[in-house]
């Protein structure tokens, strides 16, 4: 697979020390017996999405790793605010961890009227897990079939062509936004709740265009409901490697996906974060939690608590600009 920003995809396993704990303090000890009780890993969005998917397919594993289970709870509201927040004012003990997104870490902060954390300050960055590729889907009888013809034709009818994304601020908002800002067009954004019923608009020809995340958008394009402009990645996706990514057909730049990471609060002490990482990406490397990521063109990462901490600061610095622009809010 290619490389994203400069991450580190090499699997960060830690070893474990021989040293004694004799005399040692008594939270040195419990680090060192880390963990003695369930790890309760909090999912800001509801059971059945792909952050939610992704959880639950690493959790169960990091569970038998570890020898403690990894309980997930979903905890949805404000966008991913909610169980974002509980996360950052949680104990930094290791018990209570964040499955984060780029809608917790990178948007939220630009959109959410009332921001009650830090995306760098807040959390401490354990590892960058996978990142699912969003695309640009059009109509069969849309009549522009590559970048360069839709950006002619939005040119030549502005404020003409609509596109559908599953709901104001989401990251399938900003990439019609970035799409926009990049490409000199207009185009009116159609919000939905979800992907399901925008897509089933975009199918029936309601609205021409739409920006997806590729697993909810395959099976539309495999039996040609849905033509697929470009996949937003910088490089091509392997389940679908005849579909160029938007910068390549054209627009120079143009770069967005959808990520899951794992945080925990502020100051978790090294060891904790450590051993969590370790065993995080060593259940990327699981025969079936790798087929379960690639059936749905997840892209399997698996970096160091650096690498996520560096990945979440561009990501602010990328998307806080174009989702103050794009008047956006969530209450």
């Amino acid at each position: 697979m290619s490389n994203q920003n400069g991450l580190n995809r090499r699997v960060f396993l830690t070893g474990a020390s021989a040293l004694s704990v004799t005399g040692f303090p008594a939270h040195a000890q419990a680090q060192a017996a880390f963990p003695t009780r369930p790890i309760s890993l909090i999912v800001p969005f509801a059971a059945g999405g792909s952050t939610d998917i992704v959880a639950r397919l690493v959790g169960q594993k990091m569970g038998e790793l570890l020898g403690q289970s990894v309980v997930i709870e979903n905890r949805a509201g404000a966008g991913g605010n909610l169980g974002s927040t509980a996360v950052a004012r949680a104990a930094p003990d290791g018990y209570t961890i964040l499955m984060g997104t780029i809608s917790t870490h990178a948007l939220n902060p630009a959109i959410l009227k009332t921001v009650t954390f830090d995306p760098v300050k807040d959390f401490t960055p354990i590892s960058l897990l996978a990142i699912v590729p969003n695309v640009m889907v059009v109509h069969p009888d849309f009549p522009a079939k590559t970048v360069p013809e839709v950006i002619k034709l939005l040119k030549e009818n502005p404020g003409k062509y609509a596109y559908a994304s599953s709901g104001v601020g989401t990251p399938l908002h900003l990439s019609g936004e970035l799409f926009k800002s990049l490409g000199g067009v207009s185009m009116n954004h159609v919000p939905y709740r979800g992907a399901g019923p925008a897509l089933n608009d975009v199918v029936s020809g309601a609205v021409p265009i739409m920006f997806d995340n590729l697993p909810s958008s395959a099976q539309f394009i495999r039996t040609g409901q849905l033509r697929a402009i470009g996949v937003t990645t910088k490089a091509r996706v392997s389940s679908f490697p005849d579909i160029p990514t938007i910068a390549e057909a054209g627009l120079t730049g143009y770069e967005t996906y959808t990520w899951n990471a794992l945080f925990g609060p502020a100051n978790l002490p090294r060891p904790i974060v450590d051993k969590l990482n370790s065993v995080a990406n060593a259940a990327l490397t699981d025969a079936n939690v790798k087929q379960r990521l690639n059936d749905v063109s997840a892209e399997i990462i698996g970096s160091t608590p650096e690498a996520l901490g560096e990945h979440v600061k561009i990501e602010v610095a990328k998307w806080f600009p174009i989702a103050k622009a794009s008047g956006a809010a969530l209450e």
